[in-house]
């Protein structure tokens, strides 16, 4: 993958703007700001006012800094090239969920569980949709011995786990607005469900391929 200013433009637009937007809000930001909620919607955590304003825009900088990297550091670096737009759609949602979750932390009046509740669904359901689209790769998508060492059961694999997903994101979205640490509680075996389904079919899969690794 060759960077280039046109296709990381977006994504360090982003960056930019978390940074400025921390300076700017530097002279009037309490000396203390809320960091945590809990599930109730109470701040159980504040920090000082730079580890509020910048922490969030520093662990943005790295991410973006780590994703660009890993792809040179993976066995399979020639396989980005056939996910090349996946690859870079999800680098650039992930930095524009930390985005705009730093701009709820900022200047939003929602409570902070709805809103994240409702980024964390969103970004969810675009990762569902993504997912399928990946290909056999260290760092990106359901890696399990069985994925990676079969490519129908890769292929197989992200397509259900992008089903499930999409399903969660959705649950997750529309339960982050009818609030509640009750509803809250039943999105968790929902997650659960979307990570664990999809690395027990992964084995399944691969079991069934005969031109699977390891044979």
């Amino acid at each position: 993958m060759i960077w280039s200013w046109k296709r990381e433009s977006p994504q360090l637009l982003i960056l930019v703007a978390m940074f400025v937007a921390g300076a700017l809000r530097l002279p009037t930001a309490p000396e203390r700001m809320p960091l945590h909620w809990n599930l109730a919607g109470e701040v159980d955590r504040y920090g000082g006012k730079l580890e509020g304003l910048f922490l969030l825009p520093l662990i943005a900088l790295l991410l973006y800094g780590l994703l660009l990297v890993l792809p040179r550091l993976d066995p399979h670096r020639d396989n980005y090239a056939s996910f090349a737009g996946a690859y870079q759609l999800l680098r650039l949602v992930l930095l524009l969920f930390m985005g705009l979750i730093y701009g709820a932390l900022l200047w939003g009046g929602a409570p902070m569980p709805n809103v994240v509740g409702l980024l964390v669904g969103a970004l969810l359901l675009v990762v569902g949709l993504v997912m399928p689209r990946l290909g056999m790769n260290w760092f990106a998508g359901i890696r399990t011995p069985w994925t990676l060492s079969s490519k129908l059961s890769w292929e197989k694999t992200h397509r259900l786990g992008g089903r499930l997903f999409v399903l969660a994101g959705l649950l997750m979205m529309v339960g982050s607005q009818l609030a509640g640490p009750w509803l809250w509680r039943l999105m968790a075996p929902t997650l659960a469900v979307a990570v664990v389904a999809p690395v027990l079919y992964s084995y399944w899969v691969w079991r069934g391929d005969p031109e699977r690794a390891g044979r």
